[in-house]
C-alpha cells in the first residue's frame, strides 16, 4: 500500500478526526488510485484513506485504525449510515431525502440521496469512482431493496455526468413526496435531479405555517420548490424568478403535480437584479422573500458571489418587503462561515436603517448528517429575519 508522508501539523487534525487532506498537509505527493497510508515524519501510521483531487482538497482520510480498507469496511459505514436515518424511512410524509452524506457519514468524495426507492450516488473525485464497483457492491448488501441506481459524475472526465448504473430504470418524472408535498424529478438529466434535498427542513416551515395567508418570493427559484411548499402551506400568492430558461417549464410542473392552479402563481423568466428593479418601480410588496442563490453565478459580464455579493441581495429586498415581513436568507457556500453570513445580512439591514429581529435559523437537517471537526461540512446557512 502506497505511504504518504504527514507534516506534522497537520499530524494533530487527522488524530482529532479532521477528514479532509489538502495539498499543504502532505510532502512528496504522488497521485495514485490506490487506498494509502498516511504516516508522519517518522514513517509512524497515522491513518488510512486516499488522494482524489476536487473541488475542496485533495484527498480523505478513511480510517485511524490500521484496517484494510476493503468491501467490510464500508460495508459497516452503510450500516451505521442506516441505522441513523432509520426515523427518515419509516416517515409517511417523506420519500426522498440523504442516506449517506460524504465525510459526515465517513466517506469523504461520495454521496447517496433517496428517491422513493432508489438511490442516487455522487461520485466527487477520480480516485473513489475507481473503486465503485466495490463500493456499489458492498451498498446493495445494506441496501437490497433499492430498485435501481443513477450515478452523478461530479469530477472534470469524459464521462457522462449522469446515467442509470444499475436496477429498474426510473419513471420520469420520478414523484416523490416530502412533507406531503410532491415534486416531480428526473433522475437521468445531468448532476440536478429539480429538488435540493438539504433544504427539505425550511420548506417544510413554509408548508407549516410560515406561508399561511402570506405574499411570497422566490428568487433563484429553480424548478419552484419553495413556492410550491409554500402554495401548499396556504400562501395568498407565490412569485418565481430565476434566470433559467427551463425554470418556466419545471416550476409549472411542479404545481401541477400537486394540483395547484397557476391563478395566483406568477413565474418570471429574468435575472434576480432586474427582478427587483421591476417590483420597486410597480410599487410591489411581499410578505417572505426566499433568496437561496448559487454560491457562484454569470450573466453576461455580471458576476455574482455569496462572498461578495449576498448583502445586495438583502438591500434590494428590503423596499418591496412588508412590513413585518420575513426574509429567508440562505446559502450552501463553504467557503462563507456562519458568522461571516450573519454579518453580511445585518450589515445591510443596518445600513438601509431598517430594524429587524433574528426569528430562527437552521443548518443541515439530520440525514445530512455533518463531521463537527470539520465545520465546512455543515456548509447550509440559513437565517430568518423579520423587518421590524
Amino acid at each position: 500500500m502506497p505511504k504518504v508522508i504527514v507534516i506534522n501539523q497537520a499530524k494533530k487534525k487527522f488524530l482529532q478526526g479532521h477528514p479532509l487532506v489538502r495539498k499543504e498537509d502532505v510532502l512528496d505527493l504522488q497521485p495514485t488510485l490506490e487506498w494509502i497510508d498516511f504516516v508522519d515524519e517518522k514513517k509512524r501510521f497515522i491513518a488510512k484513506g486516499y488522494l482524489g483531487e476536487q473541488n475542496k482538497g485533495i484527498g480523505w482520510i478513511l480510517s485511524l485504525k490500521n484496517e484494510p480498507i476493503d468491501g467490510q469496511l464500508f460495508a459497516q459505514k452503510f450500516k451505521e449510515a442506516k441505522q441513523k436515518r432509520k426515523a427518515y424511512f419509516h416517515a409517511e410524509d417523506t420519500n426522498a431525502f440523504r442516506i449517506f452524506n460524504g465525510e459526515g457519514d465517513g466517506i469523504g468524495g461520495l454521496t447517496i440521496d433517496y428517491y422513493a426507492g432508489y438511490a442516487v450516488v455522487s461520485w466527487y473525485n477520480t480516485t473513489i469512482y475507481h473503486h465503485r464497483q466495490l463500493i456499489m457492491e458492498n451498498f446493495l448488501k445494506v441496501y437490497p431493496e433499492i430498485l435501481g441506481i443513477y450515478e452523478k459524475n461530479r469530477f472534470k472526465s469524459d464521462l457522462p455526468e449522469s446515467n442509470h448504473y444499475v436496477g429498474k430504470v426510473a419513471p420520469e418524472p420520478l414523484i416523490v413526496k416530502e412533507n406531503n408535498v410532491q415534486y416531480a424529478t428526473y433522475l437521468n438529466e445531468g448532476w440536478m435531479t429539480g429538488i435540493f434535498l438539504d433544504q427539505h427542513e425550511v420548506r417544510g416551515r413554509l408548508v407549516d405555517g410560515l406561508a399561511m395567508g402570506k405574499r411570497i418570493l422566490n428568487m433563484f427559484s429553480y424548478t419552484g420548490a419553495f413556492s410550491v411548499a409554500a402554495a401548499f402551506g396556504g400562501a395568498s400568492s407565490t412569485t418565481s424568478v430565476d434566470l433559467a430558461k427551463r425554470s418556466l417549464e419545471k416550476t409549472k410542473e411542479q404545481f401541477a403535480v400537486n394540483g395547484i392552479t397557476l391563478e395566483n402563481h406568477k413565474i418570471h423568466v429574468m435575472d434576480t437584479f432586474d427582478y427587483f428593479r421591476y417590483a420597486k418601480k410597480k410599487g410591489l410588496q411581499y410578505d417572505v422573500i426566499v433568496l437561496d442563490p448559487p454560491s457562484f453565478a454569470r450573466n453576461g459580464k455580471k458576476v455574482f458571489t455569496v462572498a461578495k455579493n449576498y448583502g445586495d441581495l438583502i438591500t434590494d429586498s428590503l423596499p418591496i418587503l412588508a412590513d413585518k415581513g420575513m426574509i429567508v436568507a440562505s446559502t450552501n457556500a463553504s467557503n462563507v462561515t456562519v458568522a461571516k453570513f450573519k454579518k453580511m445580512i445585518e450589515k445591510s439591514f443596518q445600513a438601509a436603517h431598517v430594524q429587524y429581529r433574528l426569528v430562527e435559523r437552521y443548518q443541515l437537517p439530520a440525514d445530512f448528517v455533518a463531521n463537527e471537526k470539520y465545520e465546512e461540512s455543515n456548509y447550509l446557512k440559513v437565517f430568518i429575519y423579520q423587518k421590524l
